[in-house]
């Protein structure tokens, strides 16, 4: 897990681990809060975004499932879609037959401050299982958060990540996303430092970076 504080306000914005979003979604209770946290770790969605979410947006496209998302459901004027995994349109089909919801029905049924909560309620046990402090500033935001940067972190253009995720402003994408890793990123180059625990890369230039320019100049003629 990594923290980083808000500037502006109280609060810490926070990036998960691959096992500690796993562990959250885990801990959520039942399928409906599960499909409703997925919606945020799994397809990048805002809080506001996922209580609008329908089982009829929910298609099959450019290789594989993808999820129609509208930011306004009257006005349906900011419209764009994003990948998501098989598995969460299988639990978002079964979720709506077990429910029986209306396919132009909303999937979660809940507010978005219930989202919130439901996350929240998650993060407070996954503290009182582990003693991290940092799971107390878990928000339904940070799943999005964390979404965005591993995207970035495996290789998916900045352009396409925007456009998954509905960001529409380069400068302030750029400040919040590109600069920032996760912590598996964090781990990985802790890794590249031997005195922290990880293995020396040796590039082969060790020594020779050492050798006297005039040794080198002999060697050449």
């Amino acid at each position: 897990m990594r923290l980083q504080p808000f500037n502006e306000t109280d609060g810490y914005r926070v990036w998960l681990s691959d096992d500690e979003l796993q562990s959250l979604i885990d801990e959520v209770e039942g399928p409906g809060q599960r499909v409703g946290t997925k919606l945020g770790a799994r397809a990048g969605l805002r809080r506001e975004e996922a209580s609008l979410s329908r089982p009829v947006d929910t298609v099959q496209g450019p290789g594989g499932h993808w999820l129609r998302v509208w930011e306004n459901q009257s006005k349906r004027d900011v419209y764009r879609e994003t990948p998501i995994p098989q598995r969460l349109a299988i639990e978002i089909e079964t979720l709506a037959d077990l429910n029986d919801i209306d396919p132009d029905e909303t999937v979660v049924n809940v507010t978005p401050k219930t989202l919130n909560r439901w996350v929240q309620r998650a993060a407070e046990r996954r503290h009182g299982a582990t003693g991290d402090d940092g799971w107390l500033e878990v928000s339904y935001h940070d799943l999005r958060r964390t979404w965005g940067t591993r995207l970035l972190e495996q290789g998916v253009l900045p352009t396409v990540v925007m456009s998954w995720g509905g960001w529409k402003d380069w400068e302030t994408f750029r400040k919040h996303y590109l600069g920032e890793f996760s912590p598996e990123a964090m781990k990985r180059e802790r890794g590249k430092v031997e005195f922290l625990g990880g293995e020396s890369v040796d590039t082969g230039d060790s020594q020779n970076h050492l050798i006297p320019v005039g040794r080198t100049l002999r060697q050449q003629s």
